[in-house]
């Protein structure tokens, strides 16, 4: 496997960074997660974007115009064949002088590494070629295959209602591994955590929608949640199929006598949930619908892309 480390494509044995960086100290960056389909990183422009911002936001310097990074992303993809994977840019605020001061770390460090698409093998089948998965693989090409339909609990750690450091990915994720490792434990797929006004608002690693009445809700972004790609994609698709949508706060035990729930992810697309701390949820086809057209939209940018 070849990483793409500032500027050199180097074996990942060889792709190391200094003890003294500060993403390793103290996680003093950002990162970003697309699915790659067809050789074609999936809403590039969008990810870059928040990266972009993310890095004004923490006065951390890209260190490679957006075109530049593009080209390379498309490099490190054909270079390793993995044309259907996952592609992670990981962007720290480099070496600096010790302590917290962010003073004379002026070189940052950019890493882009590939690895393989969920329930795929690195090589990449497309994924109508994929065959029947189980729960946790990827998700099929078609409504004939086996989709995954997750188990959550609801995790016990909270998040800052209205922090503005929830707008990015950023290298600060002990809430967020915390509440996986709480899913880890109860046997589940994924964790939900409240925020400190004590609603719902996101997945651990996911965006959360709900269906009530044919409307497909999902909280808002002041709650303190990712304004995720995926997210936005699944607006944008909703629009598309004419369905209505909205967004407000929610409780566990409403998303419990909801008509439907799923999440949205990069590197998964849209996951419909199964259970909820140990109760049974309601499927809808209305999920169903929203999956096939994800998957649909994946196939016509990567084509279009070619």
């Amino acid at each position: 496997m070849l990483i793409f480390l500032n500027g050199r494509f180097v074996p990942e044995e060889q792709a190391v960074v200094s003890v003294f960086d500060r993403g390793f100290l103290y996680g003093d960056g950002l990162f970003e997660t697309l699915r790659v389909f067809n050789g074609a990183p999936f809403r590039w422009s969008e990810h870059l974007e928040r990266l972009r911002r993310g890095a004004q936001f923490l006065h951390i310097e890209l260190p490679f115009p957006p075109d530049s990074l593009r080209g390379f992303a498309d490099q490190l993809i054909a270079k390793n064949q993995m044309p259907d994977s996952l592609l992670r840019l990981t962007l720290s605020r480099g070496v600096g002088i010790r302590g917290y001061s962010p003073k004379d770390a002026h070189q940052p460090t950019l890493v882009m590494s590939l690895h393989p698409a969920p329930g795929a093998p690195a090589s990449g089948p497309a994924l109508s070629d994929n065959p029947r998965l189980g729960a946790g693989s990827e998700v099929g090409a078609s409504n004939t295959q086996l989709q995954p339909h997750w188990k959550l609990i609801t995790s016990s750690f909270r998040l800052p209602a209205g922090e503005p450091l929830a707008q990015f990915k950023t290298g600060n994720k002990l809430p967020q591994i915390l509440a996986r490792a709480e899913a880890d434990a109860a046997g589940a797929d994924e964790a939900l955590l409240r925020n400190t006004d004590g609603f719902v608002i996101e997945g651990s690693a996911a965006n959360l929608f709900w269906i009530e009445r044919e409307r497909v809700c999902t909280p808002p972004l002041s709650g303190g949640m990712l304004p995720g790609v995926t997210r936005a994609v699944v607006l944008e698709i909703c629009q598309s199929l004419g369905l209505k949508t909205g967004e407000r706060n929610v409780s566990s035990e409403e998303l419990i006598q909801a008509d439907g729930v799923f999440l949205t992810v990069s590197s998964w697309g849209v996951v419909e949930a199964q259970s909820l701390d140990r109760r049974k949820l309601k499927q809808s086809p209305l999920a169903e619908r929203i999956r096939v057209a994800y998957l649909e939209l994946l196939r016509a940018e990567a084509q279009a892309a070619e």
